[in-house]
C-alpha cells in the first residue's frame, strides 16, 4: 500500500460540501471557526468541488482557509466533474478556473469524480486522464486520484487500465458492506488487489447511520456516550489500507464530536464489533421495510 503522503497529518478529511448557511449564503465567520479548529486539532486534510454548494464551496475556502493559512499547513482536493466539461479542450481552462477560485497554484490531490463505466467512457473519449497526467507532470496536481460509483468489475477494469491512479474514494459503511448492489466490499478489495489507498466517502450513508431507528439505537446506548457516527467513521476507517474517511461537517458540533474519537484513532473493540453488527441487521430490516411501504403506496 502506498506510504508517501506523508503530508496528510489525520484520517479525518474535511468534506466541504456542507458548510454551515446563513440566510442563504456560507457563513463565512463560521466556516473560518470550523477551519481554524481543524487546523488546530492537527487535521490538514480538505475535499472541495467545482459544483459544491452551487460554486461556492472552493470560493468560501479561499476565504476561510488558503489566503489565511500557509501553503504546506492543508491539503487541498478538488475535482474533474463530468457536468462541468463537454470538449477536451475544456479541460485545462476548467482546471485554472478551480485553482483560481480556491486561491491556489496547484492541487494536493485531483480525481476524475464519480467514475462509472458510462462515465469513464466520456472521460477516456476527451482524454481526461490524459490532460490530468500532464497537469501532474506540470506540477500542478501532486497526486491523482478517482471517485468511484459501479460495480467492482469496472472499477477493476479502471485501474488496470489507468495504474497511475494513486488513490481510490469509494462508497463505504457497515450497511452497505456487503450490499449487491453498492459492492463496498468488492470494490474495497479491488483496490487491495491493485495496492491503491482508499479514502472512505458516505461512512454514515447520508445520515441514516446517525438518525437510526430506536432498536439499533438502544444498542449503541449500552455501549457508552459515544455518537452513533462515531461507530460508523470508526468502521469504515478501521480497514487495511484506508487512507481516510471524508467527513461534511456543517456545525462545530459535529466537527468536535468528529475529532474526538479521530484525533486519537482507536479501531472498533470486538465488542462494538458486535455491535455494528447486531445494528446493521437493524439498519437493513428498516431500510427494506421503508422500501416496501413506499413501493406500495406508489
Amino acid at each position: 500500500m502506498n506510504t508517501y503522503f506523508n503530508e496528510i497529518k489525520k484520517n479525518l478529511g474535511f468534506g466541504c460540501m456542507r458548510f454551515p448557511m446563513k440566510d442563504d449564503e456560507i457563513d463565512y465567520e463560521l466556516t473560518s471557526k470550523m477551519v481554524d479548529y481543524f487546523i488546530q486539532q492537527g487535521f490538514n486534510y480538505f475535499d472541495t468541488a467545482h459544483g459544491y454548494l452551487g460554486g461556492k464551496s472552493e470560493i468560501a475556502l479561499k476565504e476561510c482557509l488558503t489566503s489565511r493559512y500557509p501553503r504546506n499547513q492543508y491539503i487541498l482536493t478538488n475535482k474533474l466533474s463530468t457536468h462541468h466539461f463537454n470538449k477536451q479542450e475544456e479541460i485545462f481552462p476548467l482546471f485554472e478556473s478551480q485553482l483560481e477560485a480556491c486561491g491556489v497554484d496547484y492541487f494536493d490531490f485531483y480525481l476524475m469524480y464519480a467514475q462509472s463505466d458510462e462515465i469513464y467512457a466520456k472521460y477516456k473519449k476527451l482524454h481526461a486522464y490524459d490532460e490530468a497526467s500532464k497537469l501532474k507532470e506540470e506540477g500542478k496536481i501532486k497526486h491523482f486520484e478517482i471517485s468511484f460509483h459501479d460495480n467492482a468489475d469496472v472499477l477493476d477494469m479502471i485501474l488496470t487500465e489507468n495504474p497511475d491512479i494513486e488513490v481510490v474514494q469509494i462508497q463505504f459503511n457497515y450497511v452497505d458492506y456487503e450490499d449487491p448492489a453498492i459492492q463496498s466490499k468488492a470494490c474495497y478489495e479491488v483496490c487491495r488487489k491493485h495496492n491503491k489507498s482508499v479514502i472512505v466517502m458516505e461512512p454514515v450513508k447520508g445520515s441514516n447511520l446517525v438518525n437510526l431507528p430506536k432498536e439499533a439505537k438502544a444498542v449503541y446506548d449500552k455501549l457508552g456516550t459515544m455518537s452513533y457516527a462515531s461507530y460508523a467513521l470508526r468502521f469504515a476507517v478501521g480497514f487495511d489500507g484506508m487512507m481516510m474517511v471524508l467527513s461534511g461537517m456543517s456545525d462545530m458540533n459535529q466537527m468536535k464530536d468528529n475529532l474526538s474519537f479521530m484525533k486519537d484513532f482507536q479501531p472498533l473493540s470486538l465488542k462494538e464489533q458486535e455491535a455494528v453488527k447486531q445494528v446493521t441487521e437493524i439498519s437493513l430490516y428498516a431500510l427494506r421495510s421503508d422500501f416496501i411501504l413506499n413501493f406500495c403506496v406508489l
